[in-house]
């Protein structure tokens, strides 16, 4: 092992605060008054490093109250789409050569920045995507994570490989970067996984064209600025915001385009796979689709589980952040003897949930992303009404913003629509299984495969599900939601992605290629 990494501290992940102390309070109410001072603020393209004002802009609003524009920033046009892949080509051939601990250093760098302006972040996503206080700083520690993660990984991957030695033959095997990336991120996750993805791409040896989802531009803009200020050469970090119809299709299917790392819903990412499948003219290579779609994710409950915690479970898993996780509790499936149980309590559980201004300390529960995404979710809350019994919820809340109620829907039917589809949303249906056997089933009769949980105390249905419960993140006793970087690699199964698993030792492969190069020695 290298000195290099010898003197680095091993990977820990940054604690997440709750904001009990006084002095996180004041340091958070003091950067939502700094970043509400610079709403409307202008933010342009960056491609080769140099700033590109546009007349199209893409105004990125506060959800809590549409009125209110966080930013606006510049929408590249097909041309400058095109120009930005071009030069993170040329940028390519000497990026590649720079050495895994240059590449890293980048990464450390940023990690402290972000550090330093975590309520500053925080805040923008309170802001911009609805987040609590705490959900927001979640998703900030898990952008330091990812960074300090992966600019470890780098260097181990840097690092001499083992290999079977062969007698009169010295051989070594090496990882080489793709090329030029396209990374789509979404907005649940605005800052985590849009670094998360660009970082590993670009400390790989790989070079970035960054299309933000319009949802969360800003939060993209400012992590494309702090990239810049720890030093990241012009052209490795390219940022293109737009239309998916003007510019998307059109980043994926050129012909230097080596990769896409994408993080969405089932419709996008599988247009995009059929999109970058297809050869173009020019085209040296099969381009790479690393992909994180849906999830349509249940809980099992277990007739001997800990009633008490098996809700508490359901529902931060089911309405944290709104239910926008991909991750998050769509369906607890609940075992007939606790069924009734279970739904009085949970019942009683979920009416304690606040929902309102995120801004505000005390908030549990804030906004959707936007209007189409609430018009959506009040859909399939209509069609819960019909397909089961409302428990709880259902309406909107509030006088402006997109806020709805946490909503409860039981008595549902295994292959129900509210069952089966993805909602992204706070809704939660209940389905009663008549036993464990019939749970694990229901459990798996979705297209989808990402996370699962169960609640029981049975150490043979606890070995049952491990080899039974067909899903990429498996938890016990436990939320289905809140992956760690390093203890959690994640990603899906079936439609639920291509089982990236990110946060993982096996990521940056992703990104990489490997070279066996074998030399005969004299015998």
């Amino acid at each position: 092992m290298s000195t290099t990494i010898e003197r680095i501290a091993p990977f820990k992940n940054e604690p997440i605060k709750s904001y009990a102390d006084p002095a996180d309070t004041a340091a958070m109410e003091a950067a939502l008054a700094e970043v509400r001072a610079d709403f409307g603020k202008t933010y342009p393209l960056i491609i080769d490093g140099e700033r590109i004002d546009t007349a199209k802009k893409i105004a990125s609003l506060n959800p809590s109250n549409p009125a209110e524009i966080v930013g606006e920033v510049a929408s590249a046009s097909l041309e400058q789409a095109n120009r930005a892949i071009e030069v993170a080509n040329e940028r390519f051939e000497t990026w590649k050569n720079t050495p895994a601990a240059q590449r890293a250093s980048y990464l450390f760098k940023a990690a402290q920045v972000v550090r330093d302006r975590r309520e500053r972040f925080n805040a923008l996503l309170v802001y911009e995507v609805g987040k609590s206080w705490v959900e927001a700083d979640a998703d900030t520690a898990e952008a330091i994570d990812f960074l300090e993660y992966y600019a470890r990984e780098a260097l181990r991957y840097g690092e001499p490989q083992p290999l079977t030695p062969i007698p009169g033959e010295q051989n070594e095997l090496v990882y080489v970067p793709l090329g030029v990336g396209v990374v789509i991120p979404p907005w649940n996750f605005a800052f985590a996984i849009m670094a998360g993805m660009a970082s590993a791409a670009i400390v790989t040896g790989n070079t970035v064209v960054l299309k933000p989802s319009s949802d969360s531009a800003v939060v993209a803009a400012w992590f494309v600025d702090l990239m810049q200020e720890a030093g990241l050469p012009k052209g490795v970090l390219n940022f293109v915001p737009g239309s998916g119809g003007v510019i998307g299709d059109a980043l994926v299917s050129h012909p230097l385009t080596r990769f896409i790392a994408f993080t969405g819903s089932k419709e996008v990412g599988l247009h995009v796979n059929e999109l970058a499948a297809k050869p173009q003219k020019g085209q040296r290579w099969i381009k790479r689709v690393v992909a994180e779609m849906g999830g349509k994710d249940s809980i099992v409950v277990a007739a001997d589980a800990d009633v008490d915690a098996a809700v508490e479970g359901v529902a931060a898993s089911a309405f944290g952040f709104q239910g926008q996780k991909c991750s998050a509790c769509s369906r607890a499936i609940v075992e007939a003897p606790i069924y009734d149980e279970f739904l009085e309590k949970l019942k009683a559980r979920v009416a304690k949930i606040t929902v309102g201004d995120p801004s505000e300390k005390q908030t549990y529960m804030g906004p959707v992303i936007n209007e189409r995404a609430r018009d959506s979710i009040e859909r399939y809350i209509e069609m819960g009404k019909k397909e089961g019994r409302l428990v709880y919820g259902g309406k909107r809340s509030g006088d402006r913003g997109y806020f709805l109620e946490p909503t409860v829907i039981a008595d549902t039917a295994p292959d129900a629509t509210i069952a089966q589809e993805e909602i992204f949303g706070p809704v939660l249906a209940v389905i009663k299984a008549k036993d464990f056997d019939d749970a694990l089933e229901i459990a798996n009769n979705t297209e989808f495969g990402l996370t699962g949980a169960v609640y029981t105390k049975d150490e043979k249905k606890i070995a049952r599900a491990k080899d039974e419960f067909f899903v990429g993140n498996l938890y016990f006793n436990r939320k289905c939601t809140g992956a760690m970087v390093g203890g959690h690699p994640f990603g899906g199964f079936n439609m639920s992605g291509t089982d990236s698993k990110a946060g993982g030792k096996d990521y940056l492969l992703l990104f990489l290629q490997a070279k066996t190069v074998s030399r005969k020695t004299q015998t």
